[in-house]
C-alpha cells in the first residue's frame, strides 16, 4: 500500500461544521453497562470512551429514547435528567482529550420483552410479527424469546416520532456534537421500512413511499432540533436482522438515500452486508447508491486497515467506521497508522459487568511491557 495512499485514512475531514482529526470512526457498540435499575451512564462509561477520542469521530452506543425503546437490560437512556446528566460526563472526558462525539438515537421497536417494557406491557412495532429466533437479555441476567410485539395504532405514531425529538434535544444538551438516527439492523425505523415487517394497510404500509414515511418523519424531527448538518443516520440494506426481509431492498433504500439527500443530513453509515457477518450476503450496489448522496459517505462492516486505506484512497468513502477492533484497542487509530498488532477480543466480558474487557485494554506502549 503507497504510503501516500495510507495517508488519506489519517487526513482531517471536516463533517458538516466539525473537523474530524481523522477519517477513522468508532462505530455504535452496545456494551450493557448502564446504572442497573436507571440506565443511567455513569464515569467508568465516559473514562471508556474518552480512552478512545482519538477516533476522528465516535459514535456512543445506541441509547433508548424512550421507555418503549428499549430491547436489552443495562442499555443507557436519553429521556430522563439523570440520564443527560450521566452522558454530559462522557462528552465532557471526550471533549477534554479533543474528541468529537455523536450519540445513535434508538428504539428497538419488536425487539423487546414485556419484562423491558413498563407496565409489562407488549413492545411495539408496525405490525404484529415477531422477529425469528431472537432472544434478549433481561434485567435479572437471563434470556428469553422476544415473543410477538403489538402493532402501533396510526394515532400513536405521532408520539414516537416526538419522542425522537426530545431525545435529540436532550442529546444535545448532554453536550454531543450530533446524533445518529439508527435505522439499521432490524430495529423501529428499518420495521417500518421493510414488507418483511410492516403489513400495514395505512399510509405506513404497502408502497415503497408509505413505508419510507416514518424514517422521513423521524428524519425531520431529528434535524429540526440537532440541525441536518449535525444529523447522521445508519442503514443496513441487506443485513437478515432475525429474519428481517424485504422482498427488494434497492427499491427502498436507492429512495430512501434520495429522501435523505434531500433532508441535507451530514452524513449515511452504511453497513454493507450481514450487520457483524458476512459482507456478501446478498448483492447490493453500494457504490450506485453512494452517488446519490451529496454528504459524507461512512463505511462499516468487516473493514480492515488495507479495504479502509483502499476505500477513503479510491474516493468511494469519506469515513470508515471499525467496531469490534475498537472495543479491544483504545488507540486504534495509532495502531492502524503504525500497522502495530492488534489486541485479541475478550468475548467473555462484552456485555455486562464492569472495568474487566471494558476499560482495562492496554495501548501500544504498555503492551509492549
Amino acid at each position: 500500500m503507497p504510503e501516500q495512499s495510507a495517508d488519506a485514512l489519517f487526513a482531517p475531514f471536516n463533517l458538516g461544521p466539525i473537523t474530524l482529526a481523522n477519517r477513522i470512526v468508532m462505530a455504535p457498540l452496545t456494551r450493557n453497562r448502564a446504572t442497573h435499575g436507571t440506565d443511567v451512564p455513569h464515569e467508568l462509561n465516559a473514562t471508556y470512551y474518552s480512552q478512545r477520542a482519538t477516533a476522528g469521530l465516535l459514535i456512543a452506543e445506541a441509547t433508548q429514547i424512550s421507555p418503549t425503546g428499549k430491547g436489552y437490560a443495562w442499555t443507557p437512556g436519553i429521556y430522563s435528567p439523570e440520564q443527560v446528566a450521566g452522558w454530559r460526563l462522557v462528552t465532557t472526558a471526550v471533549h477534554a482529550k479533543g474528541g468529537k462525539i455523536f450519540l445513535q438515537l434508538w428504539h428497538v421497536g419488536r425487539f423487546s420483552h414485556p419484562a423491558l417494557q413498563p407496565g409489562g406491557q407488549l413492545p411495539v412495532a408496525p405490525s404484529a410479527i415477531a422477529p425469528v429466533d431472537q432472544k434478549t437479555f433481561l434485567e435479572d441476567g437471563t434470556f428469553a424469546p422476544v415473543g410477538t410485539p403489538r402493532a402501533l395504532e396510526r394515532s400513536e405514531i405521532a408520539g414516537i416520532v416526538d419522542d425522537y425529538r426530545t431525545a435529540t434535544r436532550n442529546a444535545l444538551d448532554a453536550g454531543f456534537d450530533g446524533v445518529e438516527i439508527h435505522a439499521a439492523n432490524g430495529y423501529l425505523v428499518d420495521q417500518f421500512l421493510r414488507d418483511g415487517a410492516n403489513k400495514r394497510t395505512d399510509d405506513y404500509g404497502g408502497s415503497v413511499a408509505n413505508r419510507l414515511r416514518f424514517a422521513q418523519e423521524v428524519i425531520a424531527a431529528v434535524s429540526e432540533i440537532a440541525g441536518p448538518e449535525r444529523t447522521g443516520i445508519r442503514i443496513s440494506p441487506v443485513s437478515p436482522a432475525s429474519g428481517l426481509s424485504d422482498s427488494d431492498p434497492s427499491a427502498v433504500f436507492f429512495p430512501l438515500v434520495d429522501a435523505i439527500d434531500a433532508a441535507g443530513l451530514v452524513y449515511v453509515h452504511v453497513i454493507e452486508g450481514a450487520t457483524g457477518g458476512p459482507r456478501d450476503v446478498a448483492p447490493f450496489d453500494y457504490h450506485a447508491l453512494r452517488k446519490r448522496f451529496r454528504g459524507a459517505w461512512l463505511v462499516n462492516n468487516g473493514y480492515t486497515r488495507e479495504t479502509a486505506i483502499d476505500a477513503i484512497a479510491s474516493g468511494y468513502a469519506d469515513l470508515v467506521a471499525f467496531g469490534k477492533p475498537f472495543i479491544a484497542n483504545p488507540d486504534l487509530v495509532e495502531r492502524l497508522r503504525r500497522n502495530a498488532p492488534l489486541n485479541a477480543l475478550d468475548t467473555e466480558h462484552l456485555f455486562g459487568g464492569g472495568a474487566q474487557g471494558y476499560t482495562d485494554y492496554p495501548a501500544l506502549e504498555s503492551a509492549a511491557r
